[in-house]
């Protein structure tokens, strides 16, 4: 197999995987959320909630969806998909929740995902930070050097 081919197949299967979390965020169904997950995935969310595994995420997120969450759909844009080896991967995604329509993404994620025995892909890891812009700017103003090449 052409390791180019590897790696546009792995691309497109992770980038699935993650249109699965958004799709499952969309019905309200935390049981196909967390099964996205690792058995010992964690996921420290924006408020710094840490939860461990996808059975435990699932089961949050589903408490979640069936009351702050309610109707509420998930926007994701993938910034980056770096390898690490050939089962392993981090993301970088912007996102948010939204009821209408989708609004400024201001969230952003960095996931860990790793290729499962079975072949799938699944989270490992998710980061979620909410974006702070006010206090981007101001590091960025008075301090130039801190400003990342790109944004």
């Amino acid at each position: 197999m052409n390791h180019q081919h590897t790696i546009e197949a792995d691309t497109a299967a992770i980038r699935a995987l993650l249109q699965e979390t958004v799709e499952a965020w969309g019905r309200g169904d935390g049981a196909a959320y967390g099964a996205q997950f690792t058995d010992d995935a964690t996921d420290v969310t924006f408020v710094g909630t840490v939860y461990q595994g996808g059975e435990e995420i699932g089961r949050a997120h589903q408490a979640l969806f069936d009351s702050f969450l309610k109707g509420t759909r998930l926007a994701m844009e993938i910034l980056d998909i770096r390898f690490c080896g050939r089962d392993a991967a981090v993301v970088v995604s912007r996102g948010d929740t939204y009821k209408d329509k989708p609004k400024k993404l201001g969230k952003v994620q960095t996931y860990t995902v790793v290729r499962c025995e079975d072949g799938r892909w699944r989270i490992a890891a998710i980061q979620k930070t909410k974006r702070q812009g006010l206090m981007e700017a101001v590091s960025f103003r008075f301090q130039p050097a801190t400003k990342p090449r790109t944004r």
